[in-house]
């Protein structure tokens, strides 16, 4: 069983998981919206692992939690679909992936600011 914890409340991040179809790639992902969801085990491994749930959305495969640049990377599979195919020629390298995911968060802090959202607060 694999978890992808986001924020639901995020349009990014919630288009992103839309879009990516990750159920049709990953068929055993559980979707935890970290939002709706605070107690829910892949939240609570995410915030005793030491992350920040509000700073990053998490892939959860095992005993391994990819968090921020690391999770998108590891998302990032050839798909029929263009998004899927332009996501994956974006994010297959770790180095895209590392320097467009701050930028990315900045961008998504930002929208949710001016949506009137509050963070998380986790």
């Amino acid at each position: 069983m694999s978890w992808l914890v986001y924020d639901g409340d995020c349009p990014f991040c919630a288009n992103y998981v839309e879009l990516l179809r990750l159920r049709e790639q990953f068929p055993d992902i559980d979707l935890v919206d970290a939002r709706m969801n605070r107690d829910h085990d892949a939240v609570q491994k995410i915030l005793q692992a030491g992350y920040v749930v509000d700073e990053g959305m998490a892939l959860i495969d095992g005993d391994n939690i990819f968090y921020g640049a690391a999770a998108i990377h590891s998302l990032a599979r050839p798909s029929s679909s263009v998004f899927g195919r332009i996501n994956w020629w974006i994010f297959k390298s770790q180095e895209r992936a590392g320097f467009l995911y701050p930028i990315l968060s900045m961008g998504r802090s930002a929208v949710l600011k001016l949506l009137g959202r509050k963070k998380m607060g986790y």
